[in-house]
Formats: C-alpha cells, structure tokens, sequence
C-alpha cells in the first residue's frame, strides 16, 4: 500500500504503537477501578449479619457448643487442630474468660462490619473470630459453617464498604466539608490489633503470618493517607486493593458456581434424586421438620414432591451455564433465592440459606441494588478517601 503525499512512511506503525497504548491505558483503568461495589455490600451486610444472628442465637448453649464445657476437652481441640492444620485463638486458652473474650468480641465484629463502621480492621477480625470458633469444635458444624468459614476470608479482601456504610458516609462528609485526612480512630485500633495479634499468636508462622501480613500493609495505608495522601504510594496501594477486590468478588462467584454445581451432579448420582422422591425422604426426617403440619402437607403430594425434587437438580446443575445470559441468570437467581427460604423454612436450617443468599448477592444486577436506595457508588481511588474506607 502507497503512502499518501506528504504522509510519514512511519505514520501506520506510530498509529499501531498509539492505539496498543490506547488499550493499555484502558485495560489499567479497568483492572484498577473497583468493580461491583454495591454487590460487595449486600455481601457485607448479608454475611455479617448470619454470623451476628448466628452466635446470638447460640448465646445460651455457647459455652457446650465451642467453649470450656465442650465434650471436646481443650486438649483433644489442641491434637484436632494439630492433625488437621488448622488456628484459633481459644487454643492458646482453654478457660472461660478468654472464651468469652473471643465470643463477644466476634459478635461486635460482626456489628461493626454489618453498619459498615471500621470495615478494613473489623473485617479481619471477624475473620479470626468465626475461623477460632468454628475451629475449636469442628465436629458440631453443617454446610452453613463451612460457607461462613470460606467466606469471611474472601471478605478481608473485598473493598466491601464503599457504599451502604458508615465509612463511606464519614468520607463524604470530610469530602464536603473539606476537612484533613486525619484518623485517630483508625490508628488506635491498628495499634491495639497488632497488640491482640502478638497476645494471641506471637511471631509464629502458618495462619499468624498471613495475619501480620494483612496488619503492615494496613500501617503503610495509614501512613500513606495520614502524612502522603497524594503520594504514588497511596495511589498504588488503591490500584492494588482494587485489584484485590476484582480478584475477590471473582473468587466468591466462581465458589457460589462451585457449590452448586458439585451439589446438583451429587444429586443427580444418588437413586432417590433419580426417582424424585428425595424431597420426600427429607420432610419426614424429625429433626428437619420445625413445622410437622407443613412439612407433612408438602409430603403428601406426590406430584409436587417429584417436580420440586427434579427442579432442584436441574437449577443447581444449571445455574453456572446460565451467567452468560443476563435475563436468564436473573430469573434463575430470584428463583434460587426462593428454594433457600424454603429449605429455611420446611427444614429448619435457616443460617445455611441466609448465608447462600447473601453469597447469591453477588450476582444481583447493579440496577436492581441501585434502584433499593443507593444513589451512587464512593470509588476510593477518584476521591481520596480516608484510610480507612473500602
């Protein structure tokens, strides 16, 4: 092809180079802008609030169930937890008062993250907080704890209250009002947390590591907001934590995916699932009947029985295939959420289907949350927020 009069020979070749630049510079924009922020907050506040109405619930049996009077004695938690590689801070005392620490402390986590209050540091410790409980008596535990136990950990690094939370509403009002980036707050808490940090854990590798890890990237974050706000470092330190959160909001979809998906091919290999009778088999159980009249009126149906058994195999297996329709995907989802208010409610296991709800949010469309109050998101990397927004 012949150059046009008066054009460089090197023009197409600068004009490659300027569009891959181009791409380069939106492709950057993209990985560091966070994504699904109001997704990351139903996850926030759905799953804070499982864990609260959880340990509240047993607040009368707590002590039977992951305390000192524990069928499992301290010193078989210590040799289950040495077999099975696990952490929890109830391990370094297997006395009342350090349990009721841990306990009380985890149910204040839960409240704070849930309001959105602290999110960065209240996160973590909410983490370690349901991971030392569940930890010490692993025996008591269902399909709800282990989606609480996988899920509290991908919440540490999700940018979860950047809207519907209190730390995103004090970064508004300093905003407008034009007020420093002062956050007094922010450091005596990630002081007195690296102090718990070395009480409960000392230098120890493995879990505690990681934990020291998460606490010094905070203190960078806090000095770089505090004296640098301005600085490439902070703003690294957002592309990052974006990044993180992408990677995070990623991970807890393609989990949701993974539950269902093993959950529907389980199913489908078992003989009563085959038959659609296994819903029938379920109602009758004593233990998963809280309403006998209710449980016993379903299972008397036989048509509905087998259409319900049937339709809760092919929604499991088919709910990953369905994302890459919008429409589909939200019609299944609404249905999904539906099936775990009946197993809630026909079975008795509530916490379980609140916890796949809240993990089932992350899915939901922008619109529909937007359209529930929030009038727009908070991006920390455009507004220069305090330290302590996500």
């Amino acid at each position: 092809m012949t150059p046009a009069p008066g054009a460089s020979p090197d023009a197409p070749a600068r004009s490659s180079a300027s569009r891959a630049r181009t791409a380069a510079v939106r492709l950057g924009h993209a990985l560091c802008a966070t994504r699904a922020p109001h997704q990351a907050a139903v996850f926030r506040i759905g799953l804070s609030l499982v864990v609260a109405a959880f340990l509240l619930r047993e607040w009368p049996s707590r002590r039977v169930l992951f305390g000192d009077r524990s069928p499992l004695s301290h010193e078989m938690a210590l040799e289950l937890a040495r077999l099975d590689g696990t952490f929890s801070l109830l391990q370094w005392s297997g006395g009342r008062v350090w349990f009721e620490i841990v306990y009380s402390l985890t149910i204040a986590s839960a409240l704070a993250v849930m309001v959105g209050w602290r999110t960065r540091t209240m996160s973590v410790l909410l983490m370690v907080g349901v991971l030392s409980l569940e930890n010490r008596n692993p025996l008591v535990g269902d399909g709800g704890d282990t989606v609480l136990r996988i899920m509290v950990i991908y919440l540490v690094f999700t940018r979860c209250a950047q809207v519907w939370s209190l730390d995103a509403r004090r970064a508004r009002v300093k905003r407008r009002e034009g007020l420093p980036h002062t956050d007094r707050t922010g450091i005596a808490l990630w002081t007195a947390t690296g102090l718990f940090l070395l009480m409960a854990f000392g230098w120890d590798t493995g879990w505690p590591l990681v934990l020291w890890a998460l606490w010094s990237v905070q203190g960078v974050w806090y000095a770089a907001g505090q004296w640098y706000p301005g600085s490439e470092v902070r703003a690294l330190l957002d592309a990052g934590a974006s990044m993180l959160h992408n990677a995070a909001m990623l991970t807890i979809a393609v989990q949701v995916c993974l539950i269902y998906a093993t959950s529907g091919w389980y199913k489908v290999q078992g003989s009563r699932w085959e038959q659609g009778s296994a819903l029938h088999y379920a109602l009758n159980l004593e233990y998963f009947a809280p309403w006998p009249w209710l449980s016993g009126l379903l299972a008397g149906n036989a048509v509905l029985v087998l259409l319900l058994s049937y339709g809760t195999v092919i929604l499991q297996v088919a709910f990953p295939f369905t994302l890459a329709n919008r429409r589909i995907k939200n019609v299944l989802l609404a249905v999904m959420v539906i099936e775990h208010v009946g197993i809630a409610v026909l079975l008795g296991i509530p916490f379980f289907s609140l916890a796949m709800i809240a993990c089932d949010a992350v899915f939901l469309p922008t619109a529909f949350l937007t359209a529930l109050g929030a009038r727009r998101a908070v991006p920390a990397l455009r507004a220069g927020a305090g330290p302590a927004l996500r």
